[in-house]
């Protein structure tokens, strides 16, 4: 990957300009002063076709045992996302990504599924959407099982919204098992361009500038194919994803 270091704050315009060209910030620590901005030579994806629901996640979601939400808790999210844990001793979420994030967040185009045991967040993670793409920074777990409900909640998403990419930055075990896969720079950026064809008056005037059209992350919400009009169920989900497994 190349890295370029920056000590510049960042701004919701800069940001959504590098991802809309294949580059996004990271920090070396919680406390770093700066961020780098990354492109990686291979990238991991998820294609929306793809992922693979095994058995047990499959029950798990019908069972009920996690309430799923989406934009309830984006500030909860990308703070625990952030904290230090004893299998992730580090993070390279600083407070520049995290309040440019929430930014992007107020601002429409960062968002986060929450996944819930009773009234506790369990886990969950967030991304940034860009017209038909969507690119998930980070994701977290704190019981067996809930980043991957909260994954499979994403997906269901945006398959149903109509995004055609889901960005996952790097390759882990985790995400191979599924259904992630790795490609060359040059195959991500042309996934990227069709993703980005419905990207219209981006420019340095600010983040309200970059219009979107086609992709909806919230067009699932109260959809006629889900069996409640609010927070979308396991079974929900299980049904959105369908022969996907």
């Amino acid at each position: 990957m190349t890295r370029d270091p920056s000590h510049d704050v960042l701004d919701p315009a800069s940001v959504l300009g590098a991802y809309a060209v294949g580059v996004f910030p990271m920090a070396d620590a919680r406390d770093a002063p700066g961020v780098y901005w990354v492109e990686p030579r291979r990238r991991a994806i998820l294609p929306l076709d793809g992922f693979h629901l095994s058995r047990s996640l499959r029950k798990t979601l019908r069972s009920e045992r996690f309430r799923l939400t989406a934009d309830t808790a984006f500030d909860a999210v990308i703070a625990l996302c952030a904290e230090a844990a004893t299998d992730r001793p580090e993070t390279w979420i600083n407070p520049s990504i995290e309040q440019v994030f929430l930014q992007l967040h107020v601002a429409g185009f960062a968002h986060s599924i929450e996944c819930w045991e009773g009234d506790q967040l369990v886990g969950g993670l967030y991304g940034l959407a860009l017209g038909r793409a969507f690119f998930g920074e980070s994701m977290v777990s704190r019981t067996r099982d809930a980043s991957k409900a909260a994954l499979a909640a994403l997906v269901a998403r945006l398959r149903h919204g109509g995004f055609t990419l889901l960005d996952c930055q790097f390759m882990t075990d985790h995400l191979a098992s599924l259904g992630a896969v790795e490609i060359d720079r040059q195959d991500y950026m042309a996934l990227l361009g069709d993703a980005l064809v419905d990207v219209l008056g981006a420019s340095a005037e600010g983040a309200g500038s970059w219009l979107t059209a086609g992709a909806d992350f919230r067009a699932v919400d109260g959809a006629a194919s889900t069996s409640v009009s609010g927070p979308l169920s396991g079974k929900d989900i299980v049904q959105l994803l369908g022969h996907t497994s």
